[in-house]
């Protein structure tokens, strides 16, 4: 029974999923300034692969990310070279996920000389439903450090999609997309400094866990 109660739905190809979790009891998952940039490299090594990136944000112990999961026809087989397995006998998204913390896990433990968990188990994931829903799941993300009280605005946080969407840098986030979702860059910042609803963000942010 306990299985079940843990139980996720696996990320189904096709679908917008907002994934996050947070340090195992709420510990810390991020201690400098390397730790963010190694699991940012691990994310592109593990995840890029199998899902398309329109948003994220990492706070010190927890984690949110936007992503579309590719159609098996799309996944990236040749960017695979860093997976726990040469050839994946079947095409998961859930389980490069599970890859990316337990390396992640794996690196920290042996830098800060700990042992165990360092996630809860297993990671959050919500299917996003609608358009409005994804506009606001985007300004929240990026918002996650002024809710925390990091910063005042979502630009002055250096740990988010947030600039790398208004750079004209290259970039491996759906960086027009999202631009388009809000109809101009200029629209996509008035619209993140602004007060929005997030109700519906709220009922299943990691916030409120």
């Amino acid at each position: 029974m306990q299985n079940e109660k843990y139980k996720k739905e696996p990320l189904v190809s096709g679908n917008y999923y907002h994934i996050y979790n947070r340090g195992n009891n709420g510990i810390d998952i991020f201690f400098e300034n390397s730790n963010y940039e190694y699991f940012l490299k691990l994310y592109h090594q593990y995840v890029h692969p199998f899902a398309e990136t329109f948003a994220w944000c990492l706070m010190k112990n927890h984690f949110h990310f936007l992503v579309y999961i590719r159609d098996e026809n799309e996944v990236l087989l040749d960017s695979l070279e860093y997976s726990t397995v040469e050839k994946p006998k079947v095409l998961d998204a859930s389980k490069q996920f599970g890859h990316l913390f337990n390396a992640y896990t794996q690196a920290i433990n042996k830098r800060y000389s700990r042992t165990g968990s360092l996630f809860e188990k297993p990671f959050e994931r919500k299917k996003v439903s609608s358009e409005k829903y994804l506009q606001n799941l985007i300004y929240y993300i990026h918002n996650n450090p002024v809710h925390h009280g990091f910063t005042k605005t979502a630009n002055e946080y250096p740990w988010s999609s947030y600039e790398s969407i208004l750079s004209e840098m290259p970039t491996k986030l759906r960086r027009e997309d999202v631009i388009r979702i809000y109809g101009s860059k200029e629209n996509f910042i008035v619209y993140h400094n602004g007060e929005q609803d997030l109700k519906n963000i709220f009922d299943i942010s990691i916030d409120k866990r």
